[in-house]
């Protein structure tokens, strides 16, 4: 197969690889198998499967990137046919690369409306962002959230928020509370550890990771505070890393989280399609947003949190996401890995070539 054969992949991959993944770790990887087809895969090596959900948000994940992967096609005039692949992720196994889907690109016939609104959806996806930045005190529009409520509901979820003020300061303690809880977890800390990227430098020669310029932290406090995880419970210098810690939460005034169905591989596939869209509805709409998502996995904090909001859990039914959002200054750009890196090589080719040097 001619590399000309495959020349859509690389075009469609370098917008997609814009889709918003746990700590940024870019697990997504692609391999084309013909000119409009191609298996996805979930490196196993780039998931969380230390914290208590980290492996369903693995699923949910994908299903993040098949709504990115949509969006991208679609601009490109294909529709995106998918054959998924259900099977619960073994991350003990020594099979590093999860098979999660095949797809297709199919040519859609788009009128001129059509193609001009996939280009203004495209350029939406491009510029989203994840804002840690400080939120001002505009509320956001009932209006607003209608939207988002209407795509959840046709997905068969529910969007509920608040912006309650004791509730709101409530729920932003216990996202403060739940980063604490999980340091004294070895696991948990040791795979925030991998991920924390404490320059600019860093975090451009990885392009991957939370760094501590989009977490609105100095990175030689963050890199100190992070390595003497000790000192966050002492009684004085405990309080000032807190301190510095919950100043980020500025201008939290709305939260939001999704209900619904999550018992399964397929659930959280959905679960992870709706919340995409969900973000890129707000975003169409000058709203940021930023996911709490440790509240999600960690226990106790999950249990708080459905608590105070009276979420409906139970028979396969979870509040799944939780996130705040609002209006911020523009957040500084989170890097992303190449598109190149991001694609692996095509089987039949790889073979041919082995072929070749073996003769």
């Amino acid at each position: 197969m001619t590399d000309s054969a495959l020349s859509v992949w690389p075009a469609i991959v370098e917008d997609a690889r814009r889709y918003p993944s746990p700590h940024n770790s870019q697990p997504v990887k692609l391999r084309p198998t013909g000119p409009l087809t191609a298996t996805l895969y979930y490196d196993l090596d780039l998931g969380l499967p230390a914290e208590s959900f980290g492996i369903p948000f693995a699923h949910v994940c994908a299903g993040v990137f098949l709504e990115t992967l949509r969006v991208v096609a679609r601009a490109a005039g294909y529709e995106v046919s998918e054959r998924l692949d259900l099977a619960e992720m073994d991350f003990e196994g020594s099979e590093r690369l999860h098979r999660f889907a095949e797809v297709e690109l199919e040519p859609l016939d788009l009128s001129e409306k059509e193609r001009a609104e996939a280009r203004i959806a495209l350029e939406r996806l491009r510029t989203r962002r994840t804002s840690r930045r400080p939120y001002t005190s505009r509320t956001v529009s009932v209006d607003v959230l209608r939207g988002a409520e209407r795509i959840c509901t046709e997905a068969g979820y529910e969007f509920r928020s608040t912006d309650d003020r004791a509730l709101v300061k409530r729920i932003v303690h216990v996202n403060q509370a739940t980063l604490f809880d999980d340091l004294e977890n070895d696991a948990v800390y040791d795979e925030i550890m991998t991920w924390l990227r404490f320059s600019k430098r860093e975090a451009a020669e990885k392009a991957d990771g939370l760094s501590a310029e989009a977490m609105l932290l100095p990175g030689r406090i963050l890199r100190f505070a992070m390595g003497h995880r000790g000192l966050w419970r002492a009684p004085v210098i405990g309080a000032a890393i807190r301190g510095v810690y919950l100043n980020t939460m500025r201008g939290v005034h709305q939260l939001g989280w999704l209900e619904g169905p999550f018992a399964g591989p397929g659930d959280y596939i959905e679960a992870g399609r709706t919340f995409m869209r969900v973000w890129l509805e707000l975003h169409r709409n000058g709203v940021v947003l930023h996911p709490f998502g440790t509240v999600i996995t960690n226990p106790r904090s999950h249990e708080l949190f459905a608590d105070a909001v009276g979420a409906r859990e139970g028979d396969g039914r979870m509040a799944w996401m939780l996130f705040r959002f609002g209006y911020s200054p523009y957040p500084p750009l989170a890097h992303r890995r190449s598109a190149a890196a991001m694609l692996l090589e095509n089987e039949s080719a790889a073979t041919a070539a082995s072929g070749e040097e073996a003769r």
